[in-house]
């Protein structure tokens, strides 16, 4: 495919991008590398009933290749391959259609996937979709996935043995003897680059010489799991450049798609942009960055496209529209509806409350309320929707009960939503703000020897590596006592609670104390005890009242989760509330403890971190 302004080459009848010449460099991708490694889609696969989040690897490659479309303005090439049961267990059972667009005069081009599966073929699980683009190592050094999160990135040479030593997870690398001296002593890991849907608009690389910059620009989340702060990965050491579409980090098993016997299923990922550009001076080589965000907001406003051949993709007029504005009714901070600002709304398949986070087979539709709780998505799928809604300084999920049908055109106006929180009584006490993450809280410097010098001094100084070893460092002989009404959470509350590693190189579970006072109890009612965590990793939460040995605990949550958010750098993954009912005749008049066990105690990278903690009155207390 070629315009004038750039020249893609691809495989045929596999559709594997093999070069891409563009300003006078004769091919942007990794020259060194086997043609099938350079510009590929790939997907992971195992059999219906396999546990975990992985899979067979498969760099699909077309059997069948057809141009679509070619005229003045547009050229779309298809390269598919279909599924028969003679594939039966060697071949993931999918019909498989990859897409390659290049329009007049754009520097750059698209590309999207129709994925379909019949009723009558077998069932399997889907952990992961995606496109890769392997840059020349020699070309791309600078890195940048959003305003503050961008530098001059090591070589893939430097994650090697001899130059570099492998940390406690395999994608974490620290550099010894990297090739350029400026990089030694610094922690390499593609997860400390992840970004939230919501924010994965535009990343990619520039090379200086000469000044050409390398975009993948999403214009729309609509074909992501997980709604709108799943967590994805973006560019990495390679160079590498990912449009990530489905993948269980930050969550595990519960974001790997799974298909049941006799479930048909189709779905469309994408289009993303592919967008290249550049300049005459060296000097002026970083501004490539504030035009590809320029690009990243015309193709926003450009969605839905209205030139991809597929007939599975709907265009602008074969989509409806919703608003309506969303308020909060909590009557133990306002009488009157509070509205709802900065709520995150969205449309997505039916399920429970909050399922949307654990949703990957369909579309998701999300926007962010304006002060006075407004809200308008626009260019939603046809299709039976929920709609959810979860509100930054309130607990839980809303979920609008009936089911909201989108056809072609549609325009509908929902009126005025109310979500209640959930709440029993007033509020005794509360630790942290109730926003899904854990990034309230304290989170220490990391060990300088493992220092990833873009997170000194950054607003997202979690992400730096080995935080869950200063743990120990700041409580070596006890674990923490947060003391309710001198204690503040943005110093004296670890960001996660995390097992503790005893001197023979073995690890134990923590057990942390909330003490309270009481000057009055009510022993005949229930006060109310709501723990919202941001991630859980292999662990189990137990809770306590006052006798930190009892046998059973007040409340367990059993084992949960799989997020690996510790390991990966995050803040959060998968939301999760539980509610407790704590007796009055449990609590004393003077002072209480509640005791927080991490018990799952095998794993340094095991634990939890939470959002939010708020202990309740029963709702008939005066005190």
């Amino acid at each position: 495919m070629d315009n004038g302004i750039i020249q893609v080459t691809i495989s045929s009848p596999d559709g594997i991008v093999t070069g891409i010449q563009y300003n006078g460099i004769d091919n942007l991708l990794e020259v060194e590398d086997e043609e099938v490694h350079r510009g590929y889609w790939d997907l992971v696969w195992s059999k219906t009933g396999s546990t975990g989040t992985t899979g067979t690897f498969d760099v699909f490659k077309g059997t069948s290749f057809k141009v679509v479309v070619e005229t003045e303005d547009q050229v779309e090439v298809s390269f598919t391959r279909t599924w028969d049961i003679s594939l039966e267990g060697g071949v993931v059972p999918l019909n498989l259609d990859k897409r390659f667009i290049m329009l007049r005069n754009s520097p750059g081009f698209y590309s999207y996937a129709v994925f379909e599966h019949l009723e009558e073929w077998p069932p399997f699980n889907l952990p992961q979709v995606r496109i890769v683009f392997k840059l020349r190592k020699d070309k791309f050094h600078y890195m940048a996935v959003a305003d503050n999160r961008q530098r001059f990135m090591p070589l893939p040479e430097d994650r090697l043995l001899d130059r570099g030593q492998p940390l406690a997870t395999p994608e974490a690398v620290l550099l010894v003897n990297p090739v350029e001296p400026e990089f030694k002593g610094e922690v390499d890991d593609k997860y400390q680059y992840s970004s939230e849907n919501k924010d994965l608009k535009v990343h990619g690389w520039i090379s200086l010489n000469p000044p050409v910059g390398f975009w993948q620009i999403t214009p729309s989340s609509e074909f992501r799991s997980g709604g709108p702060i799943k967590q994805n990965l973006t560019s990495h050491v390679g160079p590498y450049c990912l449009a990530m579409f489905l993948s269980a980090h930050y969550a595990g098993e519960d974001l790997v798609l799974k298909l049941n016997p006799g479930e048909p299923w189709k779905k469309v990922f994408g289009p993303v942009f592919l967008y290249l550009n550049s300049v005459s001076s060296e000097d002026n080589a970083f501004s490539l960055w504030e035009d590809a965000k320029n690009q990243m907001r015309r193709e926003t406003q450009n969605w839905p496209y209205s030139f991809p051949a597929s007939e599975d993709f709907p265009k602008p007029d074969q989509r409806g529209k919703v608003c309506g504005r969303l308020e909060v009714q909590d009557r133990y901070i306002s009488y009157e509806p509070i509205p709802a600002n900065g709520a995150y709304i969205g449309l997505a398949p039916l399920g429970d409350v909050g399922s949307w986070q654990r949703e990957c087979k369909g579309y998701q539709f999300w926007t962010k309320a304006d002060e006075d709780g407004n809200f308008t998505i626009d260019n939603i799928r046809t299709g039976e929707y929920n709609i959810y809604a979860w509100v930054p300084g309130f607990i839980g999920d809303y979920k609008y009960d009936v089911v909201v049908n989108i056809t072609e055109g549609c325009d509908i106006n929902m009126g005025d939503l109310i979500y209640e929180p959930l709440r029993n009584g007033p509020t005794l006490w509360e630790i942290g703000i109730p926003d899904r993450t854990a990034a309230e809280f304290y989170i220490p410097d990391p060990d300088l020897k493992y220092i990833n010098k873009l997170y000194v001094n950054h607003p997202d100084r979690y992400r730096q590596y080995g935080l869950w070893e200063r743990y120990a460092d700041l409580y070596p002989d006890g674990d923490l006592v947060f003391t309710v009404g001198i204690s503040d959470y943005k110093n004296d509350w670890f960001f996660a609670q995390v097992n503790r590693k005893k001197e023979d190189g073995t690890y134990e579970g923590t057990t942390w104390q909330i003490k309270f006072m009481l000057r009055d109890v009510d022993h005949t009612g229930t006060y109310t005890l709501r723990l919202a965590l941001a991630t859980a990793h292999l662990a189990e939460l137990e809770v306590r009242v006052n006798d930190p040995k009892s046998d059973p605990p007040l409340f367990t949550t059993g084992e949960i989760g799989h997020d690996n958010t510790i390991a990966r750098h995050g803040i959060h993954g998968l939301y999760r509330l539980y509610n407790i009912d704590v007796a009055g005749v449990e609590l004393v008049e003077g002072e209480n403890i509640i005791f927080l066990t991490q018990a799952m105690n095998t794993d340094p990278l095991q634990g939890i971190m939470y959002d939010y903690i708020r202990l309740e009155c029963p709702p008939s207390t005066s005190s």
